[in-house]
């Protein structure tokens, strides 16, 4: 059975919104009168000035969840995890992955099955789509021991039970945090989440593009403001020069690599960027036949298997491409073919190969490189953001010689350019996406530390003096936490036949009180099965109580205490109706009585009542019961005053009951009852309360006065 107990709150109408943000708190300060379950918590253990393994923790509510769970591409082994070992894995309620680039993703695995990790997790369709193939064959690439892989395939294959898959727009709860997702404009599949806790909303953007380019639509801009903005720094305060002439750049370097004798490496990932160059490329070389004998080699094993998800999830890509495949499959390259073995490679003359990993720390991108890099008639063209530590990146400072896997030193005379098509906001995308928001606070990750600051002082400058946005920029390092309160009245919505008339200021609204994950309704006990998955029930309480005295001076005490005592039989035995039937007491076998009552607070109290004068009248029995026949004069003992006292203290509890001006002063919330013990005289505007005191006082006089003939 449940038991339902009812709540006087002031309560308006109308759902709560929460966006009285209070001041960034240090974390370590002293002090302070905030509540601990009003902080959110932001802490990166991934991507926290730094570009790689991103993952991010968000509590608040005393819910946990973590943004994205990748590998840091310039490490290997257990070096290349996020800073896990921070957090209970178990705690995590939600886990969310934003795309599939191994620096989002590439811990989920190990994350899923080498962990204690029993939350949920979620990605977009094609996001789970790819990360099957991408994961595959980073295990197959990664040049280092089996003992210190990460994880197996068949942990991978067992991951993708696990993951739960989510539509752009698809509004979804997991323990009372609401989260859906916008398209990103990355890579194919990318989301940016909006998470709303308590009324709370947090936006994390992962990696997004604001640009459209050849296949890929730009990001959605959410029509709701959060009050925090988790957003990437990567290229800091830098802008992108126009895509028409970053795309002309590429082919002029292509083109004079190949025709000078050359051949033209491309390192990417194998998905994402590739797609682009790969469109660019065979437009290219359609639009000049004396190219048609040099060939356009894409080597890369996870080619053919997602290239069948690009062409399934084509409502993900832009109006350009939907149009297109109706009429022909843009993704059937004329002019591009996979390299089927790179066995024979040596013997190809002038060519352009796009290989992986895009910053050549290993695999065949860096074995390419190895073989080409002391002919300067080659070329590499690095075509994405790099990270520090990586091959590709130290290529970009133009060194002399660059040691191979194997430690040799070797010459770098091939040419080296940089020209990208990384699809990462530039700093007027950051600033309109900011612009257009409004966040109070944004938190700075997924950027170099020079970069983010750059990037938080350009941000900064821009907008102070901006009257209607008036923001906090973090840029916490790794395992910093960013501590935000957010404070604001528990607003509840009146529901049922409760609202049916409209709630007037000041008035005083009895109901249950149902909080259903952040959320709080005020419903009627009789409203409860309709509107949660609670029922209402009655719960009977019976008392058996030793009474040696006879059962008809029971009935006359009881009669005095309310004149409603009607003797009555039930089931063969002699009862007592008191109260308007609310409490029952039979006689039973052996000097006992059973009292019996519906359990509600006021059914309670007339219990309470009731057993009183049973307790009284064992205690101290009359000398002859024959007395309550004749007519007698009574008179109260002394030490009544200080009885009744303890009977009103017994009845509301000892905080609510106390002597004032030679008068008993009961207060129950906000009614008050004066009692006065001589004359039995109660001032009380509640007339509940008024009732309850003084038929109690008159039960008390009654079964304790003196009776002398």
């Amino acid at each position: 059975s449940t038991r339902a107990r009812c709540a006087n709150e002031k309560m308006a109408t109308g759902s709560a919104k929460r966006r009285e943000s209070a001041a960034t708190k240090v974390v370590g300060d002293g002090g302070g009168d905030e509540e601990e379950n009003d902080l959110l918590t932001i802490i990166p253990l991934g991507a926290g000035q730094e570009v790689g393994r991103s993952c991010i923790i968000l509590e608040f509510k005393n819910v946990k969840i973590m943004l994205d769970c990748g590998i840091h591409p310039g490490l290997s082994g257990m070096d290349a995890l996020p800073y896990t070992d921070m957090i209970e894995a178990e705690e995590i309620d939600l886990l969310l992955i934003s795309h599939f680039h191994l620096d989002h993703c590439g811990a989920l695995p190990w994350f899923l099955e080498k962990t204690t990790f029993k939350g949920r997790v979620f990605m977009t369709h094609a996001t789970k789509a790819i990360y099957r193939w991408l994961l595959s064959d980073y295990i197959k690439v990664s040049n280092i021991a089996s003992d210190q892989m990460l994880f197996s395939e068949k942990d991978l294959v067992k991951s993708m039970d696990k993951i739960e898959t989510i539509n752009f727009h698809q509004e979804v709860e997991v323990s009372g945090i609401k989260f859906w997702c916008y398209n990103a404009g990355h890579v194919l599949g990318a989301a940016m989440f909006m998470l709303e806790i308590a009324g709370v909303k947090v936006l994390y953007t992962g990696d997004y593009s604001c640009v459209e380019d050849r296949h890929l639509m730009s990001a959605e801009v959410p029509s709701i403001s959060p009050d925090v903005l988790i957003t990437e720094s990567t290229y800091g305060t830098h802008i992108h020069e126009k895509r028409e002439i970053r795309e002309a750049r590429f082919t002029s370097t292509v083109h004079d690599i190949v025709t000078r004798g050359g051949r033209c490496l491309i390192p990417v990932f194998a998905l994402g960027r590739a797609q682009e160059l790969l469109l660019i490329l065979d437009e290219y070389w359609a639009a000049h036949p004396e190219l048609h004998d040099i060939p356009v080699y894409y080597a890369s094993a996870l080619a053919k298997k997602c290239m069948a998800v690009y062409q399934t999830f084509v409502e993900a890509m832009n109006e350009r491409i939907q149009k297109q495949i109706a009429i022909s499959n843009p993704f059937v390259f004329k002019h591009v073919q996979n390299l089927k073995s790179v066995e024979h490679i040596g013997d190809i003359g002038q060519c352009v190969i796009m290989a992986s990993p895009g910053m050549m720390q290993s695999g065949l991108s860096r074995q390419l490189f190895e073989a080409w890099c002391t002919d300067k008639r080659n070329g590499v063209i690095v075509a994405g953001y790099c990270v520090e530590g990586t091959l590709a990146k130290h290529v970009l400072s133009e060194p002399s010689e660059i040691i191979t896997t194997t430690g040799q030193k070797l010459p770098l005379r091939m040419s080296v350019d940089y020209i990208s098509f990384s699809a990462h906001v530039d700093y007027k995308q950051t600033s309109n996406f900011i612009r257009t928001l409004k966040p109070p606070h944004i938190v700075l990750v997924h950027g170099e530390q020079n970069e983010m600051s750059r990037l938080k002082a350009a941000l900064g400058r821009e907008f102070e003096d901006s009257e209607e946005l008036q923001m906090d920029i973090h840029t916490p390092r790794n395992t910093q936490a960013v501590e935000l309160y957010f404070r604001g009245e528990k607003m509840a919505k009146v529901i049922g036949r409760l609202a049916v008339k409209r709630c007037q200021d000041n008035q005083q609204l009895c109901g249950i009180l149902v909080k259903r994950g952040f959320n709080y309704h005020l419903v009627d006990p009789a409203d409860l099965s309709s509107y949660t998955e609670l029922s209402t029930s009655c719960m009977s309480q019976r008392q058996m109580v030793y009474f040696s005295s006879p059962f008809s001076l029971l009935h006359h005490h009881l009669s005095a205490l309310t004149p409603d005592a009607e003797q009555i039989m039930v089931q063969g035995r002699t009862a007592i109706r008191v109260f308007d039937g609310a409490v029952l007491v039979t006689q039973g076998d052996m000097n006992t009585i059973t009292i019996e009552w519906n359990a509600d607070g006021v059914n309670d109290m007339y219990a309470d009542a009731v057993l009183t004068v049973v307790l009284q009248l064992e205690s101290h029995p009359p000398i002859e019961y024959n007395v309550v026949k004749r007519k007698s004069e009574k008179k109260r003992e002394p030490a009544f005053p200080r009885k009744l006292l303890k009977l009103m203290r017994d009845m509301f509890g000892a905080q609510c009951v106390s002597m004032s001006n030679d008068k008993i002063e009961v207060k129950v919330d906000s009614n008050v009852a004066l009692l006065d013990p001589n004359t039995l005289s109660v001032e009380c505007e509640d007339e509940s309360l008024h009732h309850l005191v003084s038929v109690s006082a008159k039960r008390l006089s009654t079964a304790t006065h003196i009776v002398t003939n």
